[in-house]
Parts: structure tokens; sequence; C-alpha cells
């Protein structure tokens, strides 16, 4: 059984599941830059090998207003109303 720690701060921790992984990535992947420093080149360069991996993927790119609060409402519900994944980047 595989144990995710969440970073956040929970005096009652909540069980979590991981999600089902598919056997095929198609459609279309959201990366998400959490706007830290140089998450961008990370972005970047992610994107470069994912296309050269997954060449029918759509690659679409977001970016979070600050890495010090949650991403706003509006921009999760755009992220999930138009992609299939999401890939989020940490950087510094």
């Amino acid at each position: 059984m595989t144990t995710i720690l969440d970073p956040t701060d929970e005096r009652v921790p909540v069980a979590r599941a991981i999600s089902p992984r598919p056997e095929v990535i198609e459609g279309s992947v959201a990366l998400l830059d959490i706007s830290k420093p140089r998450g961008n080149v990370l972005i970047d360069r992610l994107e470069e090998v994912l296309q050269q991996r997954l060449p029918k993927v759509e690659f679409k790119r977001y970016a979070k207003p600050t890495f010090t609060k949650p991403a706003p409402d509006e921009l999760r519900q755009q992220i999930q109303q138009d992609n299939d994944f999401v890939i989020e980047a940490l950087a510094d």
C-alpha cells in the first residue's frame, strides 16, 4: 500500500486513495506552473520531452497568480473542464 503525505496543515489527516493510472495517455494535458522561480523553465523542458514521447497529446499551459496561495477556483475549474490530465510543476 502506498502512503500519500500531504504537506498542508491537517490536524485530522484525511484518508486519500491513489487514482487509478490509465494504460494510455491521450487527449489534453494541463501543465500548471505554480509561479515559483524557474517553474516556467521546468515546464518548458518537460513539455519538450513529453511532446516527443506523446506526439498526439495536446499540452495546455496554465499558471497560478502566486505560489503562496491555492489556485483560484476559476483556474481549477477551467483546468478540470478542458483537460484529461494535470502536471503541476514546482521549481526554485
